[in-house]
């Protein structure tokens, strides 16, 4: 236990520290859990979640090949257009859209399509960049809490527990729409000094035609066509039992044949070292969860807690969200589900699955929040930013998150008590 905990702290320091890529970083810390015999190379594969691996390459690949047709020119064009060089309204609009498209796909998806747009629009209208892709990534992270597809820690949770889609829209959906009004509004007044746009940048964008930033409107028709069927079966996966990365490596084989794309030169933008950052990340987390570290914190958690169920759950979100900002949530979360499953079988709650399982889901997917690793989201769209010139440090990004994550976590704790208690 000590020893994984020791290689994670070090490859954690590495990475906040920036003094070396980030990838590199937690590939060495996976090399050296094995090399130390804290998890065997079987065990390591198996904590690599393929669903999540699989997804990010898919989605890059396609989102690629409709990049080159100029679709993501156009969009942005036509919302600067729209708003008239607003920039208000456009973060707003930002914001509100990557929490709609969260909600019913995954926050990772929804940040590779929604980051070049955005970077894009703030380009144009020569605002800041960087704290639009941040506040973006909280947002997908936010939108994500609401349903039970919208978060991996969602999915263990309702798979585990037998929680039913309907059942997580209706106690998180709230608590999210609620939290998210508060988090634009409060991103608005955060960046209300860098949202003026100059005059003749706004006579530029109003005199502008979207229409001629299209390089390929036959492509762009096709990879639009075949993303719209992929989010079709993002929605329907759970009924058709189809995990989304399959559905995602359909839709990319469809569209590189349709669209007479060259598989070799679009694999190239695929983010490769994003990739090698979740594996080595992955295998880390799967040693401390091999060695009973996470298990250990989260029995001491419940068990500091006794009987007090409004202390457990206010613990357990606390707790669960500080520990989701420095870890990945996924093994936290799969470690404290069984814990917490023994209250509902007791029988002392008859509102429906017990509040802690609500409180145990809103803070692992909005602790996400806190910082750059703390969340897959998080991660992809600094990696995006960072390929177009725009590096996002981990400290930049925790003195965004860490605050709004807090506030987040005593909007819902307030939530919990008034709802349920």
């Amino acid at each position: 236990m000590i020893a994984s905990i020791l290689i994670f702290a070090v490859v954690y320091i590495m990475i906040a520290s920036e003094k070396i890529e980030k990838s590199v970083a937690a590939m060495l810390g996976a090399v050296a859990a094995m090399l130390a015999g804290l998890i065997s190379f079987d065990d390591a594969m198996k904590c690599i979640d393929l669903n999540v691996i699989l997804l990010l390459i898919a989605m890059m690949t396609c989102v690629s090949i409709l990049a080159e047709t100029g679709f993501f020119e156009w969009v942005a064009i036509f919302m600067a257009k729209m708003t008239k060089g607003n920039a208000t309204w456009i973060l707003a609009l930002i914001l509100a859209i990557t929490m709609i498209f969260s909600a019913f796909l995954d926050n990772v998806t929804t940040v590779i399509l929604l980051v070049p747009v955005t970077m894009l629009i703030t380009q144009l209208l020569e605002i800041p960049t960087a704290p639009f892709i941040i506040l973006e990534a909280i947002a997908s992270n936010i939108g994500g809490t609401a349903t039970l597809i919208g978060d991996p820690p969602n999915i263990i949770i309702g798979s585990r527990a037998g929680i039913s889609f309907n059942e997580f829209l209706i106690h998180l959906g709230p608590i999210a729409a609620l939290i998210g009004i508060v988090f634009i509004l409060l991103s608005i007044f955060i960046l209300r000094k860098h949202l003026n746009v100059p005059r003749h940048v706004r006579a530029r964008v109003i005199d502008s035609c979207p229409s001629l930033a299209i390089r390929d409107p036959k492509n762009m028709w096709i990879s639009l066509g075949v993303l719209g069927a992929l989010f079709v079966g993002f929605f329907l996966h759970s009924v058709l039992h189809i995990e989304v990365s399959v559905i995602a490596l359909g839709g990319m084989c469809l569209m590189l044949i349709l669209c007479k794309s060259k598989c070799d030169e679009l694999l190239k933008s695929v983010e490769w070292d994003t990739i090698l950052f979740f594996i080595g990340l992955f295998i880390i987390t799967g040693a401390l969860e091999h060695n009973g570290v996470i298990k250990y914190l989260a029995e001491g958690l419940l068990q500091f807690c006794g009987d007090n169920m409004l202390l457990t759950c206010i613990l357990v979100m606390w707790g669960s969200a500080f520990c989701s900002a420095i870890l990945d949530n996924i093994p936290f979360v799969i470690a404290m589900t069984p814990l917490a499953q023994h209250l509902l079988e007791k029988g002392d709650y008859s509102g429906g699955p017990h509040p802690l399982l609500w409180s145990l889901a809103l803070g692992a997917c909005l602790g996400g929040n806190g910082t750059l690793i703390g969340a897959s989201a998080n991660v992809v769209a600094c990696k995006l930013a960072e390929r177009n010139h725009c590096k996002i440090s981990f400290l930049t990004f925790m003195k965004w998150g860490m605050p709004l994550m807090v506030l987040q976590i005593i909007i819902c704790t307030v939530y919990v008590y008034f709802r349920y208690f």
